[in-house]
């Protein structure tokens, strides 16, 4: 259908419009009420931190990028394949699924030092960190997704004598995949949080090691760039989710976030 093809588009262009009508806002408001910029710089002051050397973004960018991108990857094989494991034992799963409950009762920024401790500084001990947030989630949707089948498919399946192995293939797995990616968008939103607490607590490189290192100037607009720089992180990855959702999965059947 037509419609159908431009409904995409039409929502990206809305999302786009009110975009740029809070930054033109910001911009107006800013130079309306002459906001010192240690407050609140405007956009164009927070963009012209961009040309400064001493930044070194792109190395700072890539670093941040890799923890969330490695420890949302973790969490997402880790997830996936425990709630596997806890869908075909069901004795691992009244065993293990309580302990990871109150595993993720755990205030992750309390892991920081520990981890400090255990692996030193560096990029490792940030992406397992965005590792421990994010996983949680995945594990539970997907685990509630392949739990979730129709009583007369597995009836229909284990009649014409189908293996487990079948049956996980043709039946669990695909009608798991729309609570396995809501899991994951979930996850890519948390995996950014857990990568800049570990900066926080501890790291030598970073767009969060380099919010602290300006806070002590009251370098307001770098602090400003650095947490858009994140923001597009996270939107990407979240996007990068989102496309692979609309490839493997029917839109009648995807779980809104």
């Amino acid at each position: 259908m037509p419609g159908d093809g431009m409904r995409p588009a039409r929502t990206f262009a809305i999302i786009l419009i009110v975009h740029l009508a809070v930054i033109v806002l910001w911009q107006v408001t800013v130079d309306a009420f002459h906001v010192p910029k240690f407050i609140l710089p405007s956009p164009l002051a927070t963009l012209a931190t961009l040309k400064a050397a001493n930044y070194a973004w792109l190395s700072n960018i890539a670093v941040t990028a890799l923890e969330i991108l490695g420890g949302f990857a973790l969490g997402a094989v880790v997830g996936v394949t425990l709630a596997v494991m806890f869908c075909w034992a069901p004795l691992a799963s009244l065993l293990l699924l309580p302990l990871f409950v109150t595993l993720n009762m755990i205030p992750k920024v309390a892991l920081g030092p520990l981890f400090i401790v255990w692996f030193s500084y560096g990029i490792f001990p940030n992406i397992l960190i965005a590792f421990s947030i994010c996983f949680f989630p995945i594990l539970l949707t997907t685990a509630r997704g392949l739990s979730e089948v129709e009583p007369d498919l597995l009836d229909l399946v284990k009649s014409l004598r189908g293996s487990r192995w079948t049956l996980f293939r043709k039946i669990q797995l695909p009608g798991s995949l729309p609570y396995i990616f809501s899991g994951m968008k979930v996850g890519a939103i948390l995996a950014v949080a857990g990568a800049i607490v570990g900066e926080f607590i501890a790291s030598e490189r970073g767009l969060g090691y380099l919010m602290i290192q300006v806070q002590s100037s009251l370098d307001t607009p770098a602090m400003v760039m650095a947490v858009l720089l994140l923001t597009l992180l996270g939107v990407t990855l979240y996007g990068l989710v989102l496309g692979l959702e609309r490839l493997f999965v029917v839109r009648d059947v995807r779980l809104q976030q």
